[in-house]
């Protein structure tokens, strides 16, 4: 399933359901077929983002074997979470920039 993300001031950002999914369980927010981010929410989002993004990369430098939390950060049949989730957490950014909410939904 393709999710598509909107916000005012931004292009649109399309991801599958798979790294959507991943997103949200990172971030605490309900894995729903559509929804709303409340500009309130967007920082909060932002952080546990950038948290993750910033773990992912010092899992895959450290070479470490991955525990309970690999379904989490590196589902297999994932990538890169930095990568794969650049572009909606400029999204995000450019939300909480403009204050403005983010839309999504199939």
């Amino acid at each position: 399933m393709l999710f598509r993300f909107q916000s005012k001031e931004s292009p649109d950002v399309l991801m599958l359901s798979d790294l959507t999914e991943r997103i949200f369980k990172i971030i605490g927010k309900s894995f729903e077929p559509k929804g709303i981010f409340l500009v309130e929410q967007l920082q909060d989002a932002i952080d546990k983002l950038e948290a993750a993004i910033e773990h992912d990369i010092d899992m895959t430098n450290q070479h470490q074997k991955f525990t309970a939390e690999k379904e989490l950060y590196f589902p297999d049949e994932g990538g890169r979470l930095g990568q794969r989730a650049y572009p909606f957490l400029e999204l995000l950014k450019k939300a909480r920039d403009t204050q403005r909410e983010i839309t999504w939904g199939t």
